[in-house]
């Protein structure tokens, strides 16, 4: 009887030690703030800072919804879908910021099409309370308009460049690469405005279910660490090349084309994103573009309550407190 009790309190020592010995799990997609996630990966940098991980490829939504239903411990998300993914009852938090949209993310106008004011009684497409959306919006506002002065059709992000070829619109709202398709099929179209004309409307992050970050706080840090080694290899002249033909690798484009989007895309150094995750209004601030997200979808019925932003946000790991 004792040795079978010594046998199985190992057995239940064992397994403890198997499950805490469980790589963290983290769902990443397409956009070049997060292809370079694969950076690290192929340089195996995780190994070098002594955190075991698992990284895992998908669609954006499909990622969200992976994380949603406890597949993954961290998602890469943008700021204002980490608060649609909170709400609706997968609880999270922004730990890093890895970019904001720098020009990705755009308005593209049909040929007749030349400025935000040109649309005034127009059909634009956009998939309705996504960040395309908040986009529009925020050049509507700063031309003097609002949305009643243009039609929104609700179009899937991944079928605006057809419907733009089509006619149905005179534009539409998208993120690389379909806003880049649809310059593409549509000769003489052109971006009206694009996420550059308000740096930190969008910013995208890495968001971790609270269990795992109360659990697994230092190997968090260390995937951290890991990432701006990755950053520290794409910034580098003499590293740039090949961490660009890794990045493009991951999505089957040819390096040369894939430095376009990289230029769309604001990947932050450490210190720049020390800067963002401070508390302050406006979006220089991770804190004050995700109360202004929280507004859009209270206001867009993405979801009925406003959220509490600070329960999204920790920066602790970010700024070494």
């Amino acid at each position: 009887m004792k040795k079978r009790l010594f046998l199985s309190a190992f057995a239940g020592l064992l397994l403890s030690a198997n499950a805490s010995a469980e790589p963290l799990k983290i769902g990443y997609s397409d956009w070049p703030g997060w292809v370079a996630w694969e950076i690290a990966i192929e340089k195996k940098m995780f190994d070098k800072v002594g955190v075991d991980v698992q990284f895992e490829w998908f669609d954006y939504v499909a990622s969200m919804d992976a994380f949603a239903a406890g597949q993954l411990d961290a998602v890469t998300m943008t700021n204002g879908d980490a608060l649609v993914t909170g709400a609706t009852g997968a609880q999270n938090v922004m730990i890093l910021i890895n970019d904001y949209s720098n020009g990705n993310d755009m308005i593209v106008g049909a040929p007749s099409i030349n400025s935000i004011t040109d649309l005034k009684g127009k059909k634009v497409g956009v998939e309705l309370g996504f960040v395309d959306h908040l986009l529009l919006l925020n050049g509507l506002e700063k031309a003097g308009m609002t949305e009643s002065d243009v039609e929104l059709v609700n179009v899937p992000t991944n079928e605006t460049p057809q419907v733009l070829a089509s006619g149905q619109v005179e534009a539409i709202g998208a993120w690389q690469p379909n806003s880049g398709q649809a310059l593409d099929l549509v000769p003489a179209s052109k971006p009206i405005y694009t996420s550059a004309d308000e740096p930190g409307l969008i910013y995208d992050v890495l968001a971790v279910s609270p269990s795992s970050l109360a659990t697994h706080r230092d190997e968090w840090k260390k995937v951290i660490d890991a990432w701006y080694m990755a950053v520290d290899y794409l910034n580098d002249p003499k590293t740039r090349d090949d961490a660009i033909s890794i990045m493009a690798a991951r999505v089957g484009i040819e390096p040369e084309a894939y430095k376009a989007f990289i230029d769309g895309t604001k990947i932050l150094t450490k210190e720049e994103a020390q800067g963002f995750m401070k508390k302050a209004d406006g979006f220089g601030s991770l804190y004050g573009s995700t109360e202004i997200a929280d507004q859009f979808n209270v206001d867009n019925k993405v979801y009925a309550d406003k959220q509490t932003v600070d329960n999204y946000i920790d920066p602790s790991l970010l700024l070494g407190e």
